[in-house]
């Protein structure tokens, strides 16, 4: 078969978090995120792949005994330390555009401070510095699951609407500081998790709400507000600029071709497509109006927020995309491990070390699903296979595994660009070996760099390239044609 090529313009790279890299959490004015308070658990000890929720005496009792316990997001790969060699690696392998986050405590320490702190405005002056250096065009994500501590403690995360305005004094902030070196945004990285994981994704604690569901939907409809306001003031600001949602994004299918089966995976997507709804269309959708009235969910919302909605939609949108999911109405069918996004095994796909099944195809499905809905162009921003890397002997790691995992997604990518699907790039998740999200260790490694570093922190740091560095770098060389 033959293929359209990439567009010229096409953005390859791969894409990180503040807190899963960065480290130096109590350097330069820094002050501690949501993330900083995750401390490691050994997977024999774990349920599933699911990262904590945890409550409001938990993190204090965490807080007291800091010593007790080791926090990997704390640490991360020490990035802070580390950017100019690694961004110099990312550029060997080709990349135009690198994603990655401001840690918005960073810049104020406890979220709600008046003024920001000039130390952590510098850093990543610095960093965008030196993508400059080698013609990489910075993605940067405004929060990715490391909402400042403070703002969960003192007002119950996004639960409270003053988080607005916190938000939009750090994004106006930021914008206006590097309005000459970026011109790509992400406003919340997988904004529909606050929904399945709400200290994640928000920094809100439920455990002393009679409705949780609701509180999660109220804190959702902050961030939409938010987002559309960030929008309007990124635009205002340079008008270049263009400004994306951010979706954790699953194929789901029905089990069988039973008609509840089939409506049950539809529902599921419906979940999961209205956060893209709301930020790309501007309004709730009716479905969602439905299942607010069946669960007795009311959205307090203030005079404008619907008008706000409306007028300051973003320009595009992205999208992870690791695995699908199967539902179906049979209690007895075998599910998959715990985790945010879980279903019915599907026996047709293989599955990871981490209960993750493994559907490229499912990717075409998803792209040409979200483009028929929103025709809006689509960045996928986070692709990947984690799993367990050997270095041998020699100190060459041999994944040939992940790079048979990528390149039945980027078949599969360039299918969909086939079918007319407009996607503006692809970033892997992470390019770099890293803290995991979910559970807060590294033997969990994504990247095409490996880092010497394990699950409590020991290790020389030492960056070694794995096979997988030098096949992405001929992927991107050839614009898609070598895989």
């Amino acid at each position: 078969m033959s293929y359209d090529r990439f567009p010229k313009k096409f953005l390859w790279g791969g894409a990180t978090s503040a807190c899963q890299i960065e480290g130096a959490y109590d350097v330069d004015g820094r002050g501690l995120s949501i993330a900083d308070i995750l401390r490691f658990i050994p997977k024999e000890e774990r349920s599933g792949d699911r990262p904590l929720n945890i409550t409001r005496e938990e993190v204090k009792k965490l807080l007291r005994n800091e010593n007790n316990y080791y926090f990997p997001k704390r640490n991360g790969i020490d990035f802070y330390h580390t950017y100019k060699e690694d961004v110099k690696l990312f550029y060997e392998m080709g990349f135009n555009v690198f994603r990655l986050s401001i840690s918005w405590s960073r810049i104020f320490p406890n979220g709600d401070d008046k003024k920001p702190n000039e130390e952590g405005l510098k850093f990543y002056d610095n960093v965008f510095d030196e993508c400059r250096k080698y013609n990489i065009r910075p993605l940067v994500t405004l929060s990715h699951y490391d909402t400042p501590l403070n703002l969960a403690l003192k007002y119950n995360g996004w639960s409270d609407r003053r988080l607005i305005d916190f938000f939009l004094r750090y994004a106006r902030t930021v914008f206006e500081r590097y309005k000459d070196k970026v011109d790509l945004w992400l406003t919340f990285n997988e904004i529909n998790v606050i929904a399945k994981n709400p200290y994640t994704g928000g920094g809100v604690f439920t455990e002393d709400c009679d409705d949780p569901l609701s509180l999660c939907y109220q804190a959702a409809h902050h961030q939409f507000v938010a987002s559309a306001l960030a929008t309007k003031i990124a635009h205002e600001i340079n008008p270049d600029n263009k400004i994306g949602c951010m979706l954790s994004r699953n194929a789901i299918y029905p089990e069988t071709n039973n008609p509840l089966d089939i409506i049950k995976a539809q529902r599921s997507n419906q979940m999961n497509l209205f956060f893209t709804d709301v930020c790309v269309r501007g309004q709730y959708p009716g479905y969602m109006l439905r299942y607010f009235k069946e669960n007795n969910i009311s959205i307090k919302k203030a005079t404008g927020d619907d008008e706000i909605l409306k007028l300051y939609p973003v320009d595009f949108v992205s999208i992870s995309y690791y695995k699908s999911v199967t539902e179906g109405t049979d209690s007895n069918a075998e599910r998959l491990p715990d985790s945010l996004f879980t279903g019915v095994k599907n026996p047709y796909l293989e599955t990871t070390d981490w209960g993750w099944q493994i559907d490229p195809i499912g990717l075409r499905w998803v792209l040409n699903d979200l483009y028929d809905r929103y025709q809006k162009p689509i960045f996928i921003v986070e692709n990947g296979l984690g799993t367990y890397d050997k270095v041998e002997d020699d100190n060459m790691i041999h994944d040939d595994y992940r790079i048979d995992y990528l390149r039945k997604h980027i078949m599969q990518m360039r299918e969909a660009i086939e079918d007319g699907v407009d996607v503006m790039g692809y970033t892997t998740w992470g390019p770099i070996d890293l803290v995991s999200d979910s559970t807060s260790e590294m033997s969990k490694r994504y990247g095409f760099i490996y880092v010497d570093m394990d699950d409590y922190g020991g290790g020389s740091l030492k960056r070694l390239k794995k096979d997988s560095f030098f096949w992405y770098k001929d992927v991107i060389e050839s614009n898609g044609e070598r895989l």
